[in-house]
């Protein structure tokens, strides 16, 4: 619960953060949209396709005796909520989608070694990374160079209400495909601990079968989380790393959103933060490139690279830890 709330305070601000740095919707409202689009993103994506959520419940195994399967997930969300915190602290979005898949792997290992790691599920964790990348980016960048193109002859002012409407409505799809992904991400870990305690039992094929009361828990908790704020993201995201107009605002919501439903519908466990903030740096790109603040860019990419390995290596030691101590 922990580990969804703090998802839902720095991670999903990523999703309205253009809106709120071009003006097109207040912080409050932005974040009140936020937290009720999250809510049905993760229900409704849960009920079409549930396969993220497979695909993280499968991607390591935690065995060992008595109760040190429980110990170590335990280790690897505390060692997500750590992580996740100090990079809240200093502003930098990182994934919390990496983070939790860098905690369990952590984790896993320091109960059963490389073993423990389910390298088939792993791959698509990689596929993901390089796809959100690669996606976000060249998508932002072919959407705004498209819309300048298409709206050229507008009148600027017309243009202006079209793209503000178009923004509040792209805001809505992020924060609902925020929640259809990292919703059904979280919702796998869940079903794990209610596993190791007895309370379900998983299929022959290793899936599970996810009650409504879990998808509603998982989903309202990441809502509170996101109720809370999240401005240090926000300005990163939105208003440091680019100034956007909200044309361009409107470009990089609509791109990422795409990406992100792609991947949801076919059940590739993608990154939201990484999908949004390649987009807004296509977008920015699309213009010239001294219009992207690349310090900001750097420090961005730089915790994503750590995420990995910073993360997994404090779930790896809080683990053995633990483990010692229970």
């Amino acid at each position: 619960m922990g580990v969804i709330f703090v998802n839902g305070w720095t991670d999903a601000p990523n999703a309205i953060a253009t809106a709120i740095s071009t003006r097109v919707l207040r912080p409050k409202t932005a974040i009140r949209m936020a937290v009720v689009m999250n809510f049905f993103g993760a229900l409704v994506m849960t009920l079409i396709n549930s396969q993220v959520a497979e695909t993280i419940s499968n991607i390591v195994t935690f065995e060992g005796a008595n109760n040190s399967a429980q110990v170590a997930l335990a280790s690897s969300l505390f060692a997500i909520v750590v992580w996740a915190v100090a990079a809240w602290y200093f502003g930098i979005p990182t994934s919390e989608s990496h983070a939790l898949i860098a905690g369990l792997t952590g984790s896993a290992m320091a109960l059963g070694g490389l073993e423990a790691v389910n390298m088939n599920e792993w791959s698509k964790v990689i596929v993901g990374l390089v796809v959100s990348t690669i996606a976000g980016f060249f998508g932002g960048f072919l959407v705004v160079k498209f819309i300048e193109k298409f709206f050229s002859h507008m009148d600027r002012q017309k243009a202006n209400k079209v793209f503000t409407v178009g923004q509040g409505f792209g805001a809505a799809a992020m924060a609902f495909l925020h929640g259809a992904q990292d919703g059904q991400k979280f919702m796998g870990v869940f079903m794990l601990g209610l596993s190791y305690n007895g309370l379900v039992e998983a299929s022959a094929s290793g899936a599970y079968t996810i009650p409504i009361w879990v998808m509603a828990l998982c989903s309202l908790t990441m809502g509170v989380g996101t109720s809370v704020g999240g401005m240090r993201i926000i300005k990163s995201v939105g208003m440091d790393m680019v100034k956007l107009e909200k044309y361009q605002g409107f470009a990089a919501d609509l791109s990422a959103a795409i990406c992100l439903l792609g991947a949801s519908l076919f059940g590739i466990p993608v990154s939201t933060t990484h999908t949004k903030t390649t987009a807004i740096m296509g977008v920015g790109a699309a213009r010239r490139l001294s219009s992207v603040d690349w310090k900001i860019v750097k420090e961005m990419i730089l915790a994503w690279v750590l995420t990995f390995p910073g993360c997994g290596v404090i779930a790896f030691i809080m683990s053995k830890i633990f483990l010692a101590i229970f």
